[in-house]
């Protein structure tokens, strides 16, 4: 019996008890892959990133492991959820337009101390003290400035990288430190710099060598050009705020480069603990899928052929088949071409399907992380061959943040 071969046996028994459409977290995998992104911090903290998790219980999880310290999250009103919770650091990673939760986070002191919130434009300062109460929305906002990780070439005509914050040189960087010094009701304490042409691009696509080859180079030429452009921007904002309390950067796929960066003092990282399909093509690392979602076989067509329920939860991003969920036990099924898998029901192929019964369970791997947990309210924690306790997501906690 092949290893993926024993894990459906035991996912099998498990989840006995349990209809389908269901998600699991087998924890030990979990764990593992916790344990791997720790090794590869090679000592300095890891961030979660929880628009990868979208569980508190498997936040804090991961949080009570040694080498992890603090969230790193997606929205404002996810964050304030968190801080309320008892979450007492957590980053919000992208920029937000919640007036009602800036009114909220400027008027709490607790929420204050424990949210930081990122910013690259003064515009955005502008939004959070059009939100301040007068009468009580005088605290201080803690602030991170976020850097532009894009590599340019060509004189700027080519750029490799998302788009994300409009602060590229050091300089630019530091004109807005200043800014924000002189604002009152600010205060600069961190900078975060997310390269996710390297950390969130596989470099060993099977099939695809030239390719793969061609991302490797790209991805070198990257990390060179930012670990000299981020000490830099360090070295900037330091003249302006000497207590800078940390400066974040990294993802999965980056990890111990990211960490071997003098100028970085945390990685982030969250994608890692569920280990979804689009972390299988990279060289740098390889983690245990954790995460895995079965839909119920409800019809058999013909020879080779079955129907599962549902199972067409497409990942975000540009569209293409490294989006799509994978069936994944048992070995050998594929999706039919003309098809794919649809909202209400999918068609698999392949030899296996034939020993498939009514009823039976396929188990698929998603593309990307956390957003597995928009489609099912509860998480079931596999510990060998039982579900030992079940979680509600975000979703079945009541929130959908975005």
């Amino acid at each position: 019996m092949t290893a993926r071969a024993a894990d459906r046996a035991r996912y099998d028994r498990a989840t006995a008890h349990l209809d389908a459409p269901v998600a699991i977290v087998d924890l030990e995998a979990f764990d593992a892959n916790a344990d791997d992104l720790v090794r590869r911090a090679g000592g300095k903290p890891v961030r979660v990133a929880s628009k990868s998790v979208r569980c508190r219980a498997l936040l804090e999880r991961a949080l009570a492991r040694d080498g992890f310290a603090g969230v790193m999250s997606f929205t404002l009103a996810e964050s304030l959820w968190l801080a309320r919770s008892g979450f007492e650091d957590v980053l919000l990673a992208y920029p937000s337009a919640d007036r009602a939760g800036y009114a909220e986070l400027t008027a709490d002191p607790k929420l204050a101390s424990a949210v930081t919130v990122v910013v690259d434009d003064v515009a955005q300062l502008d939004l959070v003290d059009a939100a301040r109460d007068g009468d009580g929305g005088g605290e201080v906002v803690r602030v991170c400035l976020e850097l532009d990780t894009s590599l340019r070439l060509l004189g700027g005509r080519v750029r490799v990288g998302a788009r994300r914050s409009p602060l590229h040189s050091p300089a630019q960087v530091a004109e807005l430190a200043r800014a924000v010094a002189r604002r009152p009701g600010f205060e600069v304490v961190g900078i975060m710099a997310y390269e996710g042409h390297v950390a969130g691009v596989g470099d060993a696509v099977a099939g695809h060598p030239f390719r793969s080859r061609a991302v490797r180079l790209m991805q070198a030429a990257a990390r060179r050009e930012l670990a000299e452009r981020r000490a830099a921007v360090v070295r900037a904002v330091r003249a302006v705020v000497p207590g800078l309390e940390f400066v974040n950067g990294g993802g999965t796929g980056s990890v111990q480069h990211t960490a071997a960066e003098d100028a970085v003092t945390e990685i982030a990282a969250g994608s890692g603990l569920y280990v979804p399909r689009l972390f299988d093509n990279y060289t740098s690392f390889s983690g245990r899928p954790a995460a895995l979602f079965a839909q119920p076989v409800v019809r058999r067509p013909g020879v080779g052929v079955v129907t599962v329920l549902g199972g067409g939860y497409p990942a975000s991003g540009a569209a293409g088949a490294d989006r799509l969920p994978v069936p994944y036990l048992p070995e050998g099924l594929r999706y039919d071409p003309q098809e794919g898998p649809g909202e209400v029901q999918t068609p698999l192929l392949g030899s296996p399907a034939d020993d498939l019964l009514i009823g039976d369970k396929v188990w698929f791997r998603h593309a990307k992380a956390g957003e597995l947990c928009e489609r099912f309210d509860a998480l079931h924690l596999v510990e060998g061959e039982a579900v030992t306790a079940t979680v509600p997501t975000y979703r079945g906690e009541g929130h959908t943040f975005l």
